[in-house]
């Protein structure tokens, strides 16, 4: 009878069971049935948890001495994936049944039949678990027998990673991520014939690793395992690539007002690049695909703005991936200014102004052969040039620039305008002429009516209307453009007049009558007795003047004005005051004069020792009368009587001009803020011929200078007698050469004589330009001779940049208060003098100055004068001449000794060894030797 028994199997080993001398063979109620046992009892034994009942059968076939069949020597593994391990042994002893025993979520007993076949098996255990470690004992089983078993491990392969990626890239690395698998801490990578074992640290979730030491913008093929025990997974695939190079150098080919040409070598034959900029307030991209044919690639940027500078990076792309990117800069070219504009235009400049479109412009002009930069501060740019020729045609051009970029040139032109103030223009009553050098097509002068010039560079006017004031104006005309050159108004001068005298308030007054002016009379002047009395021009024609006396005759020069213009020459004549209301006086005067005879008589007939004889002198007696000029052929016989008894007659002469003009009022010279312009307080000139300098403010009194208007022969104001100037008038003395427009300066002292300062040095000592205020002097050349020295200037005004030449005329062997020791070097002096003055003859006065500006410079003046009358008239009045001109400026030839100077002179160009009979002004020998070197300055 069988009965169950129930044990408890603590191990997976078969259990032999041996009981009253039977054997029993126990195995697994769920193992498969051994063929050829018997089992005839039943063992229960339990597992873990559970209880399996086993059948046990007596197995009374088999002798208890019977071998068990061997184990198998060795077991090896072919193959295994996640799920399944692939076994093989050598058979034993040509055994065909087997079992294999594992425990696989409970133990596991699998029987193997093996194929006759062969000397070897082989099994696939399957439906594991990746990577899990199996334990395996295979029996060899034998007519129902058992071997004690072979035992062996066996590893499944691990499952590949999840989540294998790449998550960063470089130009030489790659990293990479992954999900740990099942807390596997070994990993093997494959890639691109190379291999790395990674190992990883407990808690590293998820895996990250770098593979450096790349190749810049290759493809990489990864292959991940996870590795178990020297087992490795079936491996997961990931292809990846390293970031490529950047561009080393970009070429700007070419540059347009809105487009940029590039231009760069390919990276590794890579054909896509990206190219990123700002334009326009936004970020602009391109992908920029090149041709697959050549090494390097033309790409141009369009729709951009002029004059800009743009910041571009270029990336090479591969798969995606970007390189690190080449940054470089470019810019536009900057567009042409779309105008200028003359805004000024002036005789030696011009002023051009346009809009400035960027900060960052600048601006080059080229013009005149010159080219000027200009960095704008504003929005708009305005540029002076200057230091130009008057009226000149200038073209122009304004070309914009920016980052060394140039854009299209505007091209224009300008001209500049002409200076008519410079102009020496010829003005007559009725009629105006003058050489205008400069550009101009047209010349008109306007008044009531319009009168127009022949064509060219004489401009000429006539048929005028005496005393009007024109306004003469130049226009030139280019492209349908008209360009005003200069406007400027003239007065011509006013009629001559013809006058009379009537008595009036019995002889103490007269009345001047003029006939009525044949054109424009603003005031007429009336110079009596060195008094000048203006009328203003009315119906009347007429004034009456007072402070005479009865049964005289003066003189009387009458001049018309229109403005400040003075006719061509005064009317002179002689004007009796009515000598009726004397008649009676005079009757009583006669009787009286009888009586005193007789009486005389009587006397001595009584006395005749009171009559003594005496040798009488003539001499020339003063007298009320006009003194008259002197002819040639008497002018000797006159020089002797005043040379009698040691010179008394011209004692006598002279002395009766000390009065003479004293009585004329010197206003402005004694103002106290014009005392300092005085060299001598004594010195003053009178205030109806006083030279006045421009102001803008007719109150001021900076128009005060110590020089007087000197009349000449041909006109009233032919020079200009001065001091010598002071240190702080010096700039005053050069405004006063500008504003006469003088040409030329006569100096008949030393700055120093006798160790005492006699005139300011107002010239440069070289060629070094000297500024006197508003002017620049340089001194162009210098000659010293003997007796003088001549030298030329150039006079340019500062603000007005215009230039002037003016000649020097230095005497320099003349002592103070005396005269030179000899005629004829005084006279060839006045001769080279004369000679500069005609060839000019621009109707300018000449400047003379000594130190005071009336001694020396009143005895030259003389001497220019009388001996142009010697000359053309054959007269020559010295008195009368000294007597006009002391009537412009006290002490006028301020010695008798330089009063008998001037005779002297005048005596000496008579004499038959000295002159001959050819006219003194055309000898030509050496007294003229300076002529010669007046002409070379003029020429340089």
């Amino acid at each position: 009878m069988m009965k169950p028994l129930s044990f408890k199997i603590t191990s997976n080993h078969l259990l032999l069971c041996v009981f009253l001398g039977r054997v029993w063979s126990v195995t697994d109620s769920n193992t498969p049935s051994i063929p050829n046992t018997r089992l005839t009892s039943t063992v229960t034994h339990t597992t873990g948890a559970e209880t399996s009942t086993l059948l046990t059968t007596p197995m009374t076939s088999l002798a208890t001495t019977r071998k068990r069949p061997d184990n198998v020597e060795d077991v090896t593994v072919l193959n295994r994936t996640e799920t399944s391990i692939t076994l093989t042994w050598d058979k034993v002893d040509n055994i065909l049944i087997y079992i294999l025993q594992y425990d696989s979520n409970g133990m596991v007993n699998k029987n193997i039949n093996a194929s006759d076949q062969g000397t070897s098996v082989e099994y696939v255990v399957s439906s594991l678990t990746a990577g899990t470690i199996y334990n395996f004992t295979l029996f060899t089983v034998s007519e129902g027998l058992n071997s004690t078993g072979y035992t062996f491990e066996a590893v499944t392969a691990p499952r590949n990673a999840d989540g294998f990626k790449s998550v960063n890239q470089s130009e030489s690395s790659i990293t990479l991520q992954w999900e740990k698998v099942d807390n596997i801490l070994n990993y093997t990578l494959k890639f691109n014939e190379g291999e790395k074992d990674v190992t990883v640290s407990e808690g590293q979730e998820p895996v990250k690793h770098t593979i450096s030491g790349l190749t810049s913008g290759t493809e990489y093929n990864f292959i991940l395992y996870t590795v178990l025990r020297e087992i490795k997974s079936s491996g997961v695939n990931l292809t990846a690539f390293t970031v490529p190079d950047s561009i080393k150098n970009v070429t700007v080919l070419n540059q347009t007002e809105t487009s940029i040409t590039l231009m760069w070598h390919k990276v590794k034959s890579i054909s896509r690049y990206f190219l990123q900029y700002d334009n326009k307030g936004s970020t602009e991209k391109q992908y920029i695909n090149a041709s697959d044919q050549g090494t390097s690639v033309e790409h141009v940027v369009s729709s951009l703005n002029a004059g800009k500078k743009y910041h571009f990076t270029l990336f090479t792309v591969i798969e995606g991936l970007n390189s690190t990117g080449y940054t470089f800069e470019a810019v536009t070219v900057p567009p042409m200014v779309s105008s200028v504009n003359v805004t000024e235009r002036s005789v030696t400049s011009f002023t051009l102004t346009w809009d400035n479109g960027d900060k960052d412009w600048t601006y080059l002009l080229q013009i005149n052969g010159s080219n000027s930069t200009i960095t704008p501060d504003a929005n708009a740019v305005s540029h002076s040039v200057k230091s130009l020729k008057p009226g000149t045609d200038y073209p122009f051009s304004v070309i914009t620039m920016f980052s060394k970029l140039k854009s299209i040139p505007y091209k224009c032109y300008t001209v500049t305008a002409i200076d008519c103030t410079s102009v020496t223009w010829h003005v007559t009553n009725s009629s105006i002429q003058g050489m205008v050098e400069g550009l101009f097509s047209n010349a008109t002068a306007s008044n009531e009516h319009t009168h127009v010039s022949p064509e060219g560079s004489n401009v000429s006017f006539t048929g005028l209307y005496p005393g009007a004031t024109y306004e003469v104006l130049l226009v030139y005309k280019r492209h349908s453009t008209d360009f005003e050159q200069c406007r400027h108004k003239l007065t011509i001068l006013p009629p001559s007049l013809s006058a009379r005298c009537d008595y009036w308030d019995a002889g103490y007054s007269i009345i001047i009558v003029w006939n009525k002016p044949e054109g424009v009379v603003t005031e007429v002047e009336v110079n009596v007795t060195g008094q000048s009395h203006k009328a203003l021009a009315t119906e009347e024609h007429k004034i009456k003047i007072s402070g005479f006396q009865p049964a005289k005759i003066y003189e009387v020069s009458l001049s018309s004005l229109s403005g400040t213009v003075r006719s061509y020459e005064p009317f002179v004549f002689l004007c009796s005051t009515d000598p009726r209301g004397v008649i009676a006086g005079s009757v009583f005067a006669v009787l009286l004069f009888v009586v005193l005879v007789c009486l005389a008589v009587f006397i001595l007939f009584k006395r005749p020792d009171l009559i003594r004889k005496k040798a009488f002198i003539g001499v020339s007696k003063k007298s009320d009368k006009k003194c008259k000029a002197i002819s040639v052929a008497k002018f000797p016989d006159h020089f002797c009587q005043l040379s009698v008894d040691d010179n008394r007659g011209f004692s006598q002469e002279y002395e009766n001009l000390v009065p003479v003009g004293t009585d004329q009022t010197r206003k402005a010279a004694i103002l106290p803020e014009n005392k300092a312009r005085n060299r001598f307080n004594n010195v003053l000139p009178y205030d109806w011929c006083r030279v006045k300098l421009s102001t803008s403010n007719p109150d001021e009194t900076s128009d005060y200078i110590n020089a007087s208007y000197m009349p000449g022969y041909n006109r009233e104001r032919e020079y200009i007698a001065t001091q010598g100037p002071l240190p702080s008038t010096v700039s005053d003395f050069w405004r006063m050469i500008w504003e006469q427009r003088v040409k030329g300066i006569v100096m008949v002292t030393n700055c120093v004589e006798g160790g005492r300062t006699k005139c300011e040095r107002y010239w440069p000592a070289d060629s070094k330009p000297c500024l006197y205020g508003e002017f620049l002097i340089t001194m162009k050349s210098e000659q010293q001779e003997p007796n003088w020295t001549l030298r030329e200037f150039s006079v340019k005004h500062t603000n007005t940049s215009e230039g002037r030449t003016v000649k020097h005329f230095h005497f320099t062997a003349w002592p103070d208060h005396g005269v030179p020791q000899g005629t004829d070097v005084l006279i060839q002096f006045r001769r080279l003098v004369r000679w500069h003055i005609e060839r000019e003859g621009n109707g300018a006065p000449t400047v003379v100055h000594c130190s005071a500006g009336v001694g020396r410079t009143g005895t030259i003046i003389a001497l220019d004068v009388l001996l142009q009358q010697l000359d053309k008239k054959r007269t020559v009045g010295i008195n009368a001449f000294v007597h006009r001109m002391r009537l412009c400026r006290p002490f006028m030839v301020q010695t008798e000794s330089q009063y008998v100077f001037l005779h002297q002179c005048i005596m000496d160009c008579l004499q038959p060894n000295e002159m001959t009979e050819e006219n003194i002004y055309e000898n030509e020998d050496m007294i003229y030797v300076n002529a010669t070197a007046l002409r070379e300055l003029r020429q340089q």
